[in-house]
């Protein structure tokens, strides 16, 4: 599982975390799962207020809205991103 927030009108990306990363790794036994998406919404919400991003605008692409894409959301709204 993995998340960025990209600068569309730069092409650059502002922010990125992903279940395959290390430090998130340990905290977590798979990486395919509820809790490993949860994870990486709550890192990525981490670095994007770190990085001066409160406000984005989630694209989920052909992905439905539930599961792991729904936890990953929930949990970058708990740590404080605004969607």
């Amino acid at each position: 599982m993995y998340a960025q927030v990209i600068d569309d009108e730069a092409g650059r990306t502002l922010a990125a975390a992903s279940s395959l990363e290390s430090e998130l790794r340990s905290g977590i036994p798979y990486g395919g799962n509820k809790a490993a998406a949860a994870a990486v919404g709550t890192a990525i919400a981490q670095r994007a207020l770190e990085a001066g991003i409160k406000e984005v605008t989630f694209d989920r692409r052909e992905y439905k809205y539930h599961g792991r894409v729904a936890a990953l959301a929930d949990a970058a709204r708990e740590a404080g991103l605004a969607f």
